[in-house]
């Protein structure tokens, strides 16, 4: 299957000929029917080196942590990722992580089968649905926010580096920028999403 060729290529976007659906188009049923970072884990087949590691180690910074204690509510975060694909083993980890810390903050996870509308609808700046998609949940389920598979910083080597580079060597260079910055900017633009939901200008 084509989706699995892109997998072992370290490419993290879906095709059609992945099947699955939702039977609703609500946020809130969605996330409901996921799972936790804990369960999501034991189940992990693809990778599992890669998310201990990036869970071990990612730790947030303590400023970044009490900036997102600050933010008042109950915040939901839903997660769309698969576990062979390497921009979703270095995000969850670290969101894991950051909800272990902050009381108003909950994950849960759920596959690219279930979340296929969720990624449809978040596509990437070049009109792909990817894992890893997240979705910022207000307490009633509403969206109010999203991250959709790297962070801005990462977006923007990839577009200037990427056709410059073979495909090898593009992966090993995506790689290394995550594994120098353990997840700071994704945690970072989580926490930026949860401030400017309270302040009532959500981002996506």
């Amino acid at each position: 299957m084509v989706w699995a060729i892109l997998a072992l290529a370290g490419v993290c976007t879906t095709t059609s000929e992945r099947p699955g659906t939702v039977a609703s188009d609500s946020l809130a049923t969605l996330y409901r029917s996921g799972i936790t970072w804990q369960e999501f884990f034991a189940g992990a087949k693809a990778r599992k080196e890669m998310w201990r590691d990036n869970f071990d180690r990612g730790a947030p910074d303590s400023a970044v942590v009490v900036r997102a204690r600050a933010v008042a509510g109950s915040w939901r975060l839903l997660a769309v990722a698969e576990d062979w694909c390497g921009d979703s083993a270095n995000t969850v980890p670290y969101l894991a992580r950051l909800v272990d810390q902050v009381p108003g903050l909950e994950l849960r996870i759920v596959d690219s089968k279930k979340g296929k509308w969720v990624m449809e609808r978040h596509q990437t700046p070049d009109g792909r649905p990817a894992t890893p998609t997240i979705v910022l949940l207000d307490p009633e389920g509403n969206e109010r926010g999203c991250f959709v598979e790297r962070p801005a910083q990462l977006r923007a080597w990839v577009a200037e580096n990427k056709p410059k580079l073979s495909e090898d060597d593009f992966q090993s260079a995506k790689m290394a920028w995550y594994r120098k910055d353990q997840g700071h900017q994704t945690v970072l633009e989580i926490v930026e999403l949860l401030e400017m939901a309270a302040a009532g200008t959500p981002r996506c």
